[in-house]
């Protein structure tokens, strides 16, 4: 079987030539007159999005989704809390950060005292894209040199910056110069001993960053590794490459847009599971549940130095409105004990899942932890050659079945399963049974 890599926006990607129903047609047309190159829609058969609630999407012909995909509304679409908190603060006032109100200073010391100790300063944006483009201007200026090390299939947004540190995002030719990507830590590429290889190849590449004449700024990873296909265990594998990094003068940049806010079932933040501690910490999509507020957490004497030099100033990510979206937000995700939920939950999938193996063709291993798990799809030949066609075929049968998932891994051949914190084990249940009768269909 071959095996192509995939960009990431090529993922699951709308290609056309397919029938649509006329609304759909005609909203496609409407997209593509507008957007232009830059439409990016999922689904052979895009969907027409009328309503959702909880982990439920439902469509303009009736239908309703599981949606297993979504972890922007981090905590389940349109809950009411949130929805109640950002409606009464446009309706009172809101404006930039430059004046003093109450809640934004109420919403960072909440959030900040989930942190260790020294990361003590917050600062706001409206995106993952802004938090890790400032997280490499921190790094930069903290070591005076220009190089990153990330791995081979991350994606870490979408500004000039970061797409150069975003591998999944060329369509074609190398790396930029300054940076060098390493094998995602798994033991297909590190053997069974992950932390050493991993650690070795971080080391490796930043002897080739000096050698060039870069340098080493910093070791940029998401720690659930979602872009690669998701890789979680053996909990503390990142330990070694993070000192690593440290001892060469680098920062360890934490990317917890994917990972954090409890997703991983076991604690707020995903580094956390691997006892490091990061210089940087960035956080993005889950953090107002589909309200537009990102952040950069970091050390006061990093913040410091760039605002020396530059200062920072963000229009719309320090909002009164945005802090209500965040601090609604984490109160549902504390209050309503998701964190530990998803663990329970998610712990109740990824056995359901893997008893799959075996029995239903095609199906690879599960990784991941909490309600971040990972399915590879494979050659049903030989059980390991990752199947990107398969995947792809599984994704659109899936959505027939009324559930929704996205795909991950270097040949989109992982199925990329990250629902909103709310997700039941009825639900749970509800995906495993649409596997099933899919594989039984073959």
């Amino acid at each position: 079987m071959t095996q192509q890599q995939k960009r990431i926006l090529a993922l699951n990607a709308f290609e056309g030539g397919a029938a649509l129903d006329s609304d759909v047609a005609d909203l496609v047309r409407r997209r593509q007159a507008t957007f232009g190159a830059s439409s990016v829609l999922f689904y052979r058969q895009p969907l027409h999005i009328v309503k959702a609630e909880t982990c439920y999407i439902h469509t303009a012909d009736g239908r309703r989704y599981l949606d297993l995909y979504n972890n922007v509304p981090s905590v389940g679409h349109c809950h009411p809390r949130v929805v109640a908190a950002v409606s009464a603060q446009l309706a009172e006032f809101n404006t930039h950060s430059r004046y003093l109100y109450d809640n934004i200073h109420d919403y960072a010391e909440r959030l900040l005292a989930t942190f260790p100790a020294g990361l003590s300063n917050i600062v706001f944006t409206c995106t993952g894209s802004e938090s890790n483009d400032l997280a490499l201007r921190l790094a930069r200026m903290a070591s005076g040199a220009s190089g990153f090390v990330v791995t081979r299939t991350a994606y870490h947004g979408n500004t000039a910056a970061v797409t150069d540190v975003s591998p999944s995002s060329a369509i074609a030719g190398g790396l930029a110069p300054h940076v060098r990507a390493v094998a995602a830590p798994g033991r297909a590429a590190h053997g069974d001993n992950i932390a050493m290889g991993f650690a070795q190849a971080v080391s490796a590449a930043i002897k080739d960053l000096n050698d060039s004449g870069y340098g080493f700024a910093g070791l940029l990873v998401d720690s659930i590794f979602s872009s690669d296909g998701v890789f979680s265990d053996p909990a503390g594998f990142l330990g070694p490459a993070v000192q690593v990094a440290k001892d060469a003068g680098g920062l360890f940049i934490a990317d917890e847009v994917q990972p954090g806010f409890g997703r991983t079932g076991g604690g707020m933040w995903g580094f956390a599971r691997h006892g490091v501690m990061p210089d940087v910490v960035t956080m993005g999509k889950p953090m107002g549940n589909g309200y537009p507020i990102a952040g950069t957490v970091t050390r006061p004497d990093l913040l410091a130095r760039l605002c020396d030099s530059y200062g920072y100033f963000n229009t719309f990510g320090a909002t009164p409105a945005a802090a209500a979206a965040g601090l609604a937000t984490l109160q549902v995700l504390q209050e309503e004990g998701l964190i530990e939920h998803a663990g329970r939950v998610g712990s109740y999938l990824k056995q359901g899942l893997a008893e799959l193996r075996g029995s239903l063709p095609g199906i690879g291993e599960v990784r991941g932890t909490g309600l971040y798990l990972g399915l590879d799809i494979v050659d049903p030949d030989d059980g390991e050659t990752p199947d990107g066609a398969g995947a792809s075929s599984l994704i659109n049968a899936l959505k027939e079945e009324g559930v929704l998932i996205g795909a991950a891994g270097p040949y989109g051949h992982t199925l990329k399963i990250r629902p909103p914190l709310c997700l039941q084990a009825s639900d749970a249940d509800r995906f495993i049974d649409a596997l099933i009768r899919i594989g039984k269909k073959g």
